[in-house]
């Protein structure tokens, strides 16, 4: 039995489209279109943010669109890798440095500071979302 690895033209095509992830999210944040977001994940994706866990598209979707409306009104998201690797031909690790900008903000404050995880996988050809969590840069 043989078995193929990507190549290396293959891998580039994904790590380029892995580290794209997260400008999806930037993107759908910046129009605040919670579907557009909820659409980064998996069906069954999972999202952590600090008191809160939402599983799933629709949960991940209707809790974005109440919080656009509410304490994310009027804010950007920003959020840079700073580290990727994979762990097989279809899953990968990206870990990212950003926050919330308020409105007006061009950088992100030292209170929203983030680093965030984020589980892709390899889903007919696209790469999503499968689990997100972040943690404060700088704990209160």
């Amino acid at each position: 039995m043989t078995t193929t690895s990507p190549s290396d033209a293959d891998r580039a095509a994904d790590r380029a489209a892995v580290a794209a992830v997260p400008q999806r999210v930037v993107d759908a944040w910046a129009e605040h279109d919670a579907k557009a977001f909820a659409d980064v994940f998996t069906e069954d994706g999972s999202m952590i943010l600090p008191g809160l866990y939402r599983k799933g598209r629709q949960e991940i979707r209707s809790f974005m669109a109440e919080a656009f409306e509410g304490p994310f009104k009027g804010t950007q998201v920003t959020g840079t890798p700073i580290d990727l690797r994979f762990l097989g031909e279809t899953a990968g690790v990206l870990i990212t440095q950003g926050g919330v900008l308020a409105p007006g903000e061009t950088e992100v404050s030292s209170e929203r500071a983030i680093r965030a995880s984020w589980l892709v996988v390899k889903e007919d050809g696209r790469w999503r979302l499968a689990a997100y969590q972040n943690s404060p840069v700088n704990p209160a």
